[in-house]
């Protein structure tokens, strides 16, 4: 593997950061409603770029919080850290009778801890679902494809892979070995061989899946006997070694029909994120962020290639969906996809996330022949939102209706971010019976301007980058990892104060043991104020806090109240939207929004036909 230099390419690094698309004007969907359309399924729920966060292992100058000050949402507020994965959860849980498809994007650096987050979300939710592989899961930060070190250590000479694992060694201190082993990252094999190892221990899916194997290379084709199955078929390639990302798995979904359709609606999930050896160092000459870019390989073409034929001969509508948005993929990859899509005889519809900004566009082949997308903004940056997503269908006029509800929503829809905000408020901040809302916007708006005014120069990030000669050289990386991790202190405090410590048993938490026989608040408030006099004291500080916050937070995965629940929802919605008003949208143009209603983004329906 090819691997740039960081001295070489230091002016890449704000371009490289967010590992997500930004998109300017598109062209806009067709959003006229007339016609005869027949419902052909019931509505499921498409999210996406949820990127559960570890932020207690070693500090990265990756996202550093001086980096956040000039590229947003490289550095995200502490309440996302910590409350993020509560919003998944909630509509997860508000939508416990409708399908979910999640299209990519579940971790962000892409850590064993991450997984095991959301997989205890994934595990309760009651309805089927499906994930598509994002270029965070799997990836460094959704960037680099560096290589895994090997259970017996044999890689250990690549610096970056060093990087990557410590980067994934959760708040444990200085002589806790716990979480340090050399598998705390996960690759793109990883990542596809726990979620297929998850289904197959789902007594829903008939018949079994057999649990891949811990490495090598493997096939795997299933289907589904059972004709109501929402995940109906996978196709999976799974490669280890410096090939990992070329791994891929494509998903065959099934939904559920609405009364009267007389045809089944399939969706062929793709793995956009093929990356290959090249993703380090081609697209990063090309000027693309690898991670940006998406792929997709012949040898996956070739295993959807009979799920298509299959539906064509039997009056079936496919739907494709990616995780990167249409013109993220890469040319040879649209062009092999649009080769298979133009097989079928019925209009194309694309479904996407990535950006995390969301919009509607129809995108037009040399051919003439049009591409009607939905993309699904983020869970993890504001604008907050998912889709509730049905199909209809003109058989007349050979024309596809798709509704996109954009939720959360009140009674009415959604038709500007004031709206949004107030659909989510009403549904889980009015719902916290512990907290006003004043006092949770109080504590979000300190907190989040807290951790943007600790943030560090760009010119001394630089010069701690450049010249990493001494332990000493990192000194800056290491003051600014620790501010952040006394943001997020500051905020596990205070669910204590909002919540109850006795209440939530935070009084019955096993503390480290440096803690020794102080209270759990005692023992925070001493962190809080210790001020480091050297290099080395300011290192054993940052693991100690950060051992501290771990902690915490992996209690907080054990809140179920319905009041516990919606107020960490609560906090993570207000932080990203503090966090976006205290951002010059003016400069982040994608993202505001004007250019996001420029995009459709608060359409909720539109057709696509033939031409």
């Amino acid at each position: 593997m090819v691997y740039f230099k960081q001295s070489t390419f230091i002016w890449l690094a704000a371009a490289l950061l967010t590992g997500c698309a930004s998109v300017t004007q598109l062209p806009p969907p067709d959003t006229s409603t007339s016609g005869n359309y027949q419902a052909l399924t019931t509505p499921i729920i498409t999210l996406g770029d949820t990127q559960e966060h570890l932020s207690t292992g070693f500090p990265l100058h990756d996202n550093d919080s001086a980096i956040d000050a000039y590229v947003e949402v490289a550095q995200r507020p502490p309440e996302q850290a910590l409350f993020g994965r509560r919003l998944m959860e909630w509509v997860l849980h508000n939508h416990a009778q409708e399908p979910f498809l999640h299209l990519g994007d579940v971790m962000d650096l892409s850590c064993r801890i991450e997984a095991d987050r959301m997989n205890k979300i994934f595990q309760a939710a009651l309805q089927a679902g499906a994930i598509l592989p994002g270029n965070h899961d799997g990836l460094m930060f959704g960037i680099y494809a560096y290589g895994i070190l090997s259970k017996n250590g044999a890689n250990k000479i690549m610096p970056e892979v060093d990087h990557w694992n410590k980067a994934c060694m959760r708040g444990t201190g200085l002589n806790d070995n716990r979480y340090k082993t050399n598998n705390e990252a996960i690759s793109k094999r990883d990542f596809i061989a726990l979620y297929i190892a998850q289904h197959s221990k789902d007594s829903r899916v008939i018949p079994p899946l057999e649990k891949p194997h811990a490495n090598g290379k493997q096939s795997i084709s299933w289907r589904s006997s059972d004709p109501h199955a929402f995940l109906s078929g996978i196709a999976a390639e799974l490669v280890d070694g410096q090939l990992y990302a070329d791994s891929y798995i494509a998903q065959r979904l099934k939904l559920p029909r609405a009364t009267g359709a007389t045809r089944d609606t399939i969706i062929i999930g793709l793995d956009t994120n093929q990356s290959g050896l090249a993703v380090d160092a081609m697209d990063t000459l090309l000027g693309h962020s690898p991670g940006d870019l998406g792929k997709i390989h012949p040898d996956q073409i070739f295993a959807i290639t009979q799920w298509v034929d299959e539906a064509k001969a039997r009056g079936d509508i496919v739907i494709f969906a990616g995780h990167h948005n249409w013109l993220s993929l890469n040319l040879a990859s649209r062009s092999l996809l649009f080769n298979l899509m133009s097989q079928l005889d019925h209009p194309l519809v694309y479904l996407s996330a990535h950006t995390h900004t969301g919009f509607w566009a129809t995108h037009n082949n040399v051919t003439g022949r049009p591409v009607l997308e939905l993309n699904t903004s983020s869970l993890s940056d504001w604008p907050l939102a998912y889709r509730r997503v049905s199909f209809a269908y003109d058989e007349a006029n050979n024309r596809i209706q798709v509704k996109g509800d954009l939720m959360p929503r009140g009674v009415t829809p959604t038709l500007t971010d004031a709206d949004l905000l107030l659909a989510w408020e009403s549904q889980t901040c009015s719902k916290s019976a512990s907290v006003r809302m004043k006092n949770i916007q109080l504590e979000d708006k300190t907190l989040v301007k807290l951790q943007r005014d600790s943030r560090g120069s760009l010119f001394e990030w630089m010069v701690s980058w450049l010249t990493p000669v001494c332990p000493e050289c990192e000194a800056p990386l290491y003051q600014h990892a620790l501010s952040y991790q006394r943001e997020m202190l500051i905020a596990l405090l205070q669910v204590g104060y909002d919540l109850g410590i006795q209440t939530q048993q935070l009084n019955l938490i096993k503390l480290p043991e440096f803690c020794k026989a102080q209270s759990l608040e005692d023992c925070a408030k001493s962190l809080l104020i210790e001020k480091p006099t050297n290099f080395k004291s300011s290192t054993d500080l940052f693991r100690r806090t950060a051992s501290l916050v771990a902690t915490l937070n992996d209690h907080l995965d054990d809140l179920s109240s319905p009041d516990a629940k919606n107020y960490m929802t609560c906090r993570a919605v207000q932080a990203a939207k503090i966090d976006y008003d205290l951002i010059d949208n003016e400069a982040t143009q994608h993202r505001n929004e004007k250019q996001r209603r420029k995009n459709s983004f608060f359409v909720i329906e539109a057709s696509v036909g033939m031409n």
